[in-house]
């Protein structure tokens, strides 16, 4: 009875399964298993309907009768239990050598899967549009990953309502932003969180709602533009966070708020990356109580004083690397005997290794170099760690001695010792290295002989750098066959020659090969270019190479960067080198036209230097050949004819140096196609013609440099000069040009202001190729300085100069000049200037040359010149320049040629005295002439005075004995009587 119900019931519902196609597909013989359900079926058809690119993704979704059951279908999976889709994963997977994903948008439709618990999109594209709300709505959800989705626009708040959410990732969509994090504080069960890329920069309170998330364990907030805690983050503290792997690098957090809300978590944090952010000060020694640490990373920030000590026992991982620490390596490090990785690079660290690190027997790898350190490298040097070292990095410091043995660095793959003080020879132990990949020692100052005993062993090296070791000679035969085949091979300034190095033929798969400076003469082997064909980087420059290039077959693959400069290379430029994405073939004895350049059919090359060799001819009229150019210049060569107009189809193009040649004619108008131009160098060739006023109108408003010295160049000055405000140097002298200086100079503001120190441009080669190669050129510009010309590079963009001279220029000189405050270098001599010097030339205080010789000026020497203190070159000769030369340190410090040709000038250094300086001088002479009679007189008056008191002395005398003799008289007669 029993067993009839139980039929009658499973029957029962066979029947109810058949007839609601809303619960499942109906049975059918053979089944084993109930499919999907009917109408999550449906939205997953309607959601594919949206989807505009899925790559074949979804190709296995459809009506067909074998593709009904939606569970099989790829990326969707299915309860076991009630057969409603619980899971959706359709995330980028990688097809051989790209990623698949999906494009276009997510339909509605999904709201019918109301079980879903798990979805990713993770790398699909949906085209910049909204992270659409209804996704808030499916409350089973328990994983969800949007990263890289390309969504943009704010998160929506409504997030918070997936309170059973463990897992959310929205990272990579850095067109995402939210102004809080409060719609957190509904998701109480997460345990993982990454908001990678997204835009926190006004949540301001972020740590508060973090605080408030108890079961957390990883958060990921890189590249958030996070503002760091505000004080009553610190305090709001809830004890039952446990922390384990926390990611806050690439923000602005600073160190007084973030480090106080850190050490909460002491005792669960096993990772912290705090790198990329803007902490400051000594690093707080609180990471010691972090006691589960493992890895810290606090590089790429500003922290300063020493190293903190002690740390973790534990840690595995270190970086401290790029900020300002200083003072000596503590011995305290050597105590972490689990680490393996400890990066202490760009720092300002000084003393010597600890010799505590003997004691690292884990350390895979150990970069420490760009600091100060010093000292001899002991033989024992990471002794314990020898077997398991993979990567030391010593280069850019101050090491001494020899270079240590290495003996027993099984491990070994990567040595870098460069730009240090090594001397001696280069041991022989290094051959014993057998996992090594990169030997770097360049710029030490070894010696000796390299052989291939060094080498013989070395089956895995791919990186070979021993360059700028002048001393050190690079002796391997030229039939020796070696046992690697090098990726990149750099000998330059190392002793190679005389004869090209032999060995080199055998390595077929060498990327960038450098050999410039190293003493080799003779013409390049038959074998050397067919190494060249997967090359980027070759350079052979400043050797004596001499012969041909022949005119070889191959066919770069990577638009190469080729340097063949001052070498004795002759006869014509071959069309297979043209071929290159940057070539120097200057400094040569190249020869013939360069009409090759049209049989080029797409010219790949940003850079093309052709200059100080024999070459001649017209310039070929097919540069739109050539539409990645940056830099062209073909200086200093015997080309001829006209500027081709094809030169405006140059829209990259930002220096051109085509001066010393013998071109004529008028500047093409389509020059002014090239918007982008900022050195234009034409100086000394036959161009005529008037100065084009298209130059100043908006189409070269980036121009730094415009020289047109020493052509035939006619008409006035255009005052759409004047537009051109980063102007830097104006070099017109030599020409032909007459009316006025234009009155609108003090436009030119970048004469006002400091300027850079070097004038780059920063390019991709080739410019139209998917995977091109960055790049970076300094330009250099010749000006004519002090009466000589010579070449600026490196403080080209320091210079502020205007040359108007030799010319027929008349008028005054513009008092507007001397707003150019940063001006350095002023030069209007052999004109036909009249007038007065500008009153307020005393400005100029940056000036240290000033040459207004041979015009017709007239007047005065303004006083406030001699307040120019870096005056160092002054020629005002030759005009007519009147009246006494102010008085100055500076202005009589010159020499008396300065001044000569000017009649009317008189005062030192001039022997000609003013009329008022002759009466200055008379003044003294007369003052002692009036001193010397004043004493004369008194000498008169006492003379007289003298004579008279003693005058009246001897009357007075003669009169008391007169009148005594008469006394004595009378006494004598009365005696008689």
């Amino acid at each position: 009875m029993v067993g009839r119900s139980f039929r009658l019931l499973l029957g029962f519902i066979v029947v109810l399964l058949c007839t609601k196609p809303d619960l499942g597909f109906s049975i059918q013989a053979g089944d084993a298993k109930i499919g999907c359900i009917e109408r999550e079926r449906e939205a997953l058809l309607k959601f594919k309907e949206d989807i505009s690119n899925d790559f074949g993704f979804l190709s296995s979704w459809g009506r067909e009768k074998s593709k009904k059951d939606c569970c099989k279908w790829k990326g969707v999976r299915c309860s076991n239990q009630t057969n409603h889709i619980t899971k959706l994963d359709l995330s980028s997977y990688k097809y051989k050598d790209e990623y698949r994903h999906l494009r276009g948008k997510i339909s509605p439709s999904l709201l019918e899967l109301q079980q879903l618990n798990h979805l990713d999109f993770s790398g699909s594209d949906f085209e910049g549009r909204s992270m659409p709300e209804f996704i808030c709505s499916l409350t089973k959800m328990r994983y969800l990953n949007l990263s890289s989705t390309n969504f943009s626009g704010p998160i929506p708040s409504q997030l918070g309502n997936l309170s059973n959410l463990n897992y959310l990732d929205l990272s990579g969509n850095s067109n995402m932003s939210s102004e809080n994090l409060d719609w957190l504080s509904g998701l109480a069960s997460l345990t993982y969180l990454s908001l990678n890329h997204v835009n926190l920069s006004k949540a301001i309170r972020w740590a508060e709602t973090i605080n408030k998330l108890p079961f957390l364990i990883d958060l990921n907030l890189k590249s958030c533009d996070l503002p760091s805690p505000i004080t009553p983050s610190i305090s709001i503290f809830n004890s039952s966070l446990s922390f384990t792997f926390l990611d806050l690098s690439f923000n602005q957090l600073s160190t007084t708020s973030i480090f106080p809300w850190l050490f909460n978590f002491n005792s669960s944090l096993v990772h912290l990356d705090l790198s990329h952010n803007l902490l400051q000060g000594s690093p707080s020694d609180a990471f010691e109580n972090m006691a589960s640490l493992e890895s810290l990373d606090l590089s790429w920030n500003q922290l300063k004083g020493e190293i903190p000590t002690p740390l973790s026992s534990s840690l595995v991982f270190l970086d401290l690397s790029n900020n300002q620490l200083q003072g000596s390596i503590p011995d305290t490090l050597g105590n972490l005997v689990s680490l393996r990785f400890l990066y202490l690079v760009r720092n300002q660290l000084e003393g010597e290794i600890p010799t505590s690190f003997n004691n690292l027997c884990n350390l895979r790898i150990l970069k420490l170099h760009r600091n100060n350190l010093t000292g001899l490298l002991a033989k024992n040097f990471l002794a314990c760690a020898n077997d398991r070292l993979e990567r030391l990095d010593l280069s850019f410091n101050k090491f001494v001695g020899s270079v240590p043995d290495f003996v027993g660095f099984l491990s070994l793959k990567r040595l870098f010792l460069g730009h240090n003080h090594f001397n001696g020879t280069l041991p022989g132990s290094i051959g014993q290295l057998a996992q090594l990949e990169f030997l770097k020692i360049p710029s030490n100052s070894l010696e000796g002989n390299v052989s291939e005993a060094h080498l013989s062993s070395l089956f895995k090296l791919l990186y070979l750098d021993l360059s700028s070791n002048p001393m050190l000679d690079v002796k391997l035969s030229s039939n020796w066959v070696p046992p690697f085949q090098l990726r990149h091979i750099f000998l330059a300034s190392c002793k190679l020659g005389p004869r090209f190095p032999g060995w080199l033929r055998t390595q077929k798969r060498v990327g960038w090969l450098d050999i410039s400076s190293s003493g080799i003469s003779g013409g390049t082997p038959e074998w050397f270019w067919n190494i060249t064909s997967n090359i980027n980087r070759l350079n052979i420059s400043n050797n004596q190479i001499t012969g041909v290039v022949p005119n070889s077959s191959v066919e770069f693959s990577r638009y190469p960067q080729i340097d063949m400069s001052s070498n004795h290379l002759e006869s014509s430029i071959p069309l297979f080198i043209l071929q290159a994405g940057w070539l120097d073939l200057s400094r040569n004895m190249f020869s013939g036209s360069i009409s090759s350049l049209c049989e080029v059919s797409r010219g790949a090359s940003a850079y093309l230097d052709l200059s100080n060799n024999l070459l001649s001819g017209e310039l070929p009229d097919c540069w739109g050949q050539w539409e990645g150019l940056v830099v062209l210049n073909l200086e200093n060569n015997n080309f001829s004819g006209k500027i081709p107009n094809s030169i405006g189809s140059l829209q990259a193009i930002e220096s051109l140096h085509l001066r010393n040649n013998k071109l004529t004619g008028e500047l093409p108008s389509s020059l002014k196609n090239c918007t982008k131009l900022r050195v234009v160098d034409l100086a000394r060739n036959e161009l005529f013609g008037n100065i084009p006023s298209w130059i100043g109108r908006r189409t070269l408003s980036n121009l730094v440099v415009l020289n047109l010295r020493f052509n035939e160049f006619y008409g006035s000055i255009p005052e759409e000069l004047c537009q051109l405000k980063k102007l830097q140097i104006l070099d017109l002298s030599n020409n032909n040009i007459s009316g006025m200086i234009p009155r609108c100079f003090n436009n030119l503001t970048s004469m006002v202001e400091k300027g850079n120190l070097i004038i780059t441009y920063n390019y991709t080669i080739p410019c139209f190729m998917p995977f091109s190669r960055p790049s970076s050129y300094i330009d250099k510009q010749i000006v004519q300085w002090k009466g000589r010309e010579f070449e600026y590079e490196k403080t080209l963009g320091l210079l502020k100069s205007i040359d108007l001279s030799s010319n027929e220029l008349s008028g005054e000189i513009p008092q507007e000049v001397t707003d150019l405050l940063d001006l350095i270098s002023l030069n209007l001599s052999r004109n036909y200037l009249i007038r007065l010097i500008p009153p307020t030339i005393g400005r100029l205080t940056e000036m240290d040359v000033l040459d207004l010789s041979r015009n017709r000026l007239s007047g005065e020497i303004p006083p406030s010149l001699s307040q120019i203190q870096r005056l160092s070159v002054l020629d005002l000769s030759n005009n007519d320049l009147s009246g006494k030369i102010p008085h100055g340190t500076q202005l009589q410090s010159f020499n008396s040629s300065t001044y000569e040709g000017n009649p009317k000038l008189c005062g030192p250094p001039l022997l000609k005295k003013c009329l008022g300086d002759e009466k200055e001088e008379d003044s003294p002479n007369n003052e002692g002439q009036v001193q010397e009679e004043e004493n004369d007189l008194w000498f008169y008056i006492g003379v007289a005075l003298g004579f008279i008191v003693g005058f009246w002395g001897v009357c007075f005398t003669l009169l008391h004995n007169i009148s005594s003799r008469n006394a004595k008289f009378k006494s004598l007669r009365k005696q008689k009587n």
